[in-house]
């Protein structure tokens, strides 16, 4: 069974199911009367994006037609003329070369308010995965230097993803990939060691290829209070080498806690160094080299990538000996499926994508199935403030960092906003949109819509109205057509959530709840909810109760709150 299979979930599904099974009967029928036999197709039945087109769509006509030898809007006729909707279905349509479009009864969607009365909390959660075990590595930053508003982006998205898998009943792991091998980190210590240098009044040259940010100076002044002088009298390569694991510890520690405040944590953080230890990654390689996978040419051992599709081969130990990045990627791809993870999604800046087919060439090359890995990419952020660009670089100190904005505009607006775009869209970060309190900033926006809710159901209650149940409201007061589209847009949140757990497209969520806000927020604007009616009145409080459970776990899956107060 693939990862991703979909299946349905709620009431949402069976109301899916009636209409296959109905096609599947109307198909019997027709194949009674002159249409051939044939077996049927797995029958998919999606919402439609537009309305005036139906609720609900199928291409089984089409899918049909090359094997009954017979036009697509001939095979959608001869199931509309045979399709018993019974009390769900009340029209159909043929549209374009043989859609098939399906209007559900308008009586019809009020009973699906169940599932959420009773499911409450767990309304949109399904088991999916079935407890299939899933890795997410996201963020894996160098701990170069503190997280940046890029990083912000990656490490939401990653998060977000894990949260939905998580929801639809996958055993999901989260992992930090520390980098903390190699030139990089070798730079780090250099820079500390530089700076200390020079904060002893040495007159030395600090290049550009160190880290140019005041974080060097401020731990090389936390050595300098702790050691004295005593701190640079050992030889440079041992003081670089003990530099490198102080600066690399605190600043992990930072980032740790930056994360934390950001509402994003991890199961594991892995160091690279474990890949290392014991020769594992020359091993590793050795191991390849029999099985003709790496070969030796010019003294540099390469990959042949290219027998998986990639466009060349690839580079795995340099001419000097040294591994590259690559082969360490190899040796951690390995450890991953080693532990049992049925599925690995990586998260990567979107400047990786040329890094993608060689990995996956890897993992072939490790036995298991090319799609068993799975890569988001994440585009870059710009930060803008006074409608200005804000320049971002870790070596040269030009950037703010995820610190910063969380300060500045909070946990809330800024997780809120990396999702506003589909992850491998570049996203423009408006940090005065971000702050206001109106309409015009998105996550104000959906979170005054549960606080709004809240506040009616607070006053309901001072008004001697309790809390309605499903069995307690007479659905036929749910009749306006704003109210019909109410109740269709929450019922759907299940398939929403599914959807974007099977095509890892976290954004989704967002795109759902600003239409949800939007269309909450011009109903009450146009109607009482408590009104001289109180049967109606129930009604309609039961339907906003409704509305306030979904927004509040839309907006948990995002790791944003719920506030009941504004």
């Amino acid at each position: 069974m693939s990862l991703f299979f979909i299946r349905g979930c709620g009431l949402i599904v069976s109301l899916k199911k009636d209409i296959v099974r109905s096609i599947e009967r109307a198909l019997k029928e027709c194949a009674g009367s002159g249409l051939p036999d044939c077996d049927v197709p797995f029958i998919e039945i999606e919402a439609t994006k537009d309305k005036k087109h139906g609720d609900y769509a199928t291409n089984v006509a089409m899918v049909l037609a090359s094997k009954l030898r017979q036009n697509p809007r001939k095979i959608a006729e001869a199931i509309r003329a045979n399709f018993d909707g019974g009390d769900v279905v009340e029209k159909i349509e043929i549209a374009g070369p043989g859609f098939i479009n399906f209007f559900v009864r308008e009586s019809v969607w009020p009973r699906l308010l169940e599932a959420i009365d009773k499911e409450g909390r767990d309304y949109g959660k399904n088991d999916l995965g079935e407890g299939r075990k899933v890795q997410v590595e996201f963020v894996s930053a160098n701990p170069t230097g503190p997280l940046h508003i890029g990083h912000a982006r990656g490490a939401v998205v990653g998060d977000v993803i894990a949260r939905l898998l998580n929801a639809c009943g996958y055993s999901v792991s989260r992992e930090y990939y520390i980098n903390d091998a190699g030139n990089q980190m070798n730079n780090l210590g250099k820079s500390v060691y530089l700076r200390l240098r020079q904060l002893l009044g040495e007159d030395v040259e600090f290049p550009d290829t160190c880290y140019q940010g005041d974080y060097i100076k401020d731990l090389a002044r936390e050595i300098l209070q702790k050691e004295g002088k005593k701190a640079i009298e050992k030889p440079e390569d041992v003081l670089i080498r003990v530099f490198t694991d102080y600066a690399g510890g605190v600043i992990l520690e930072g980032i740790k806690e930056d994360l934390r405040v950001f509402g994003v944590s991890f199961d594991r953080y892995f160091s690279e160094r474990e890949l290392h230890r014991d020769n594992g990654v020359m091993e590793l390689l050795a191991e390849l080299e029999k099985k003709d996978f790496i070969y030796l040419e010019d003294n540099t051992s390469w990959f042949r990538t290219t027998l998986f599709g990639d466009e060349k081969d690839r580079v795995v130990i340099r001419q000097n000996g040294e591994p590259t990045y690559f082969a360490a990627d190899i040796a951690y791809h390995k450890n991953k499926f080693e532990r049992g993870f049925d599925t690995v999604i990586d998260v990567w800046g979107a400047d990786h994508h040329g890094y993608i087919p060689r990995m996956q060439a890897c993992v072939q090359a490790l036995g298991l199935e090319k799609d068993a890995l799975k890569v988001v990419l994440v585009q870059l952020v710009n930060l803008l403030r006074d409608g200005k660009p804000i320049a971002m670089s870790t070596r040269a100190g030009q950037f703010d960092t995820l610190r910063e904005v969380i300060d500045e505009v909070g946990t809330d607006a800024a997780r809120y906003n990396f999702m506003m775009r589909r992850s491998d869209s570049h996203l423009d970060f408006d940090l005065d949109l971000a702050k206001k309190q109106s309409n015009e900033n998105p996550v104000y926006y959906v979170q005054y819509a549960h606080a709004r809710i809240c506040s009616i159901l607070r006053i309901a209650g001072e008004r001697g109205y309790g809390v309605p149940r499903y069995e307690e409201v007479d659905l036929k007061f749910l009749a306006l057509p704003e109210e019909i589209a109410l109740v269709k847009a929450i019922s759907a949140f299940p398939e929403v959530v599914e959807g974007a757990a099977k095509t890892l497209e976290p954004h989704r969520l967002t795109f759902y709840l600003n239409d949800l806000a939007g269309q909450f927020h011009s109903y009450y604007n146009r109607n009482k909810v408590m009104t001289e009616d109180r049967v109606q009145s129930e009604a309609r409080l039961f339907l906003v109760k409704s509305i306030r459970t979904v927004f509040a776990n839309a907006l948990y899956l995002l790791g944003v709150s719920a506030p009941e107060k504004m």
